[in-house]
């Protein structure tokens, strides 16, 4: 019975583990997004398939310049699943691993959206939306040329300039079938039941 009892608890323990911000770093908020990024910047990400650094140039994108550079310094993308991968088309994360108790302070914290300024080419970071004026923490980075993106307001604000042979190997076994609103609020939990294999960022830094 007792091995019974400490396995339930051990099982619960990793269970909360998988969803929870990594030790040293607070729950972030929107509230706390409020540093204003260098003109140019690199941000290096750590994942479980290799790293890979990617260029920030404000002036191409200001506003999501800004928004990218505060979820990095706060930590959000750390433990959060490439959770759609398309080969040739796109490599989508940025829906935090707890789901709802941070989601649901990020929905509302949308941002002013930029105009186009560069083309969604190979390597060029977009935010995510669902129509104009609905950014706030997802990204995507293109895996192939879609300029067919420009004209529908993705406004690029960053390039891969190392690792995108990472990308391009990130898992795509799901393709697009985990369900975004089962992520926004369960999480990592979601996706590891239901979509085991995907590939993750372990820690995403601002490379000063």
């Amino acid at each position: 019975m007792r091995a019974l009892f400490v396995s339930s608890v051990l099982a619960v323990v990793a269970a909360c583990q998988s969803q929870s911000t990594p030790p040293g770093k607070p729950v972030p908020g929107p509230d706390q997004a409020t540093l204003a990024p260098p003109a140019e910047y690199q941000a290096r990400f750590v994942t479980t398939r290799g790293t890979f650094v990617v260029r920030v140039v404000r002036d191409w994108s200001p506003n999501g310049a800004a928004r990218f550079y505060n979820l990095v310094k706060l930590g959000f993308y750390d433990g959060a699943r490439f959770f759609r991968v398309v080969p040739g088309f796109v490599a989508q994360w940025g829906i935090h691993p707890q789901g709802e108790p941070v989601m649901s302070r990020w929905r509302a914290a949308k941002f002013s959206d930029d105009p186009v300024k560069q083309s969604n080419v190979t390597g060029k970071l977009s935010f995510a939306m669902a129509g104009p004026g609905s950014r706030t923490t997802q990204v995507f980075v293109n895996l192939g040329d879609n300029a067919r993106l420009d004209a529908m307001g993705f406004a690029p604000f960053a390039e891969v300039v190392e690792g995108m042979d990472v990308l391009r190997g990130v898992s795509s076994v799901h393709g697009q079938r985990p369900d975004q609103s089962k992520i926004q609020r369960e999480g990592n939990a979601y996706l590891d039941r239901e979509f085991p294999g995907l590939d993750a960022i372990t820690r995403a830094e601002i490379v000063e």
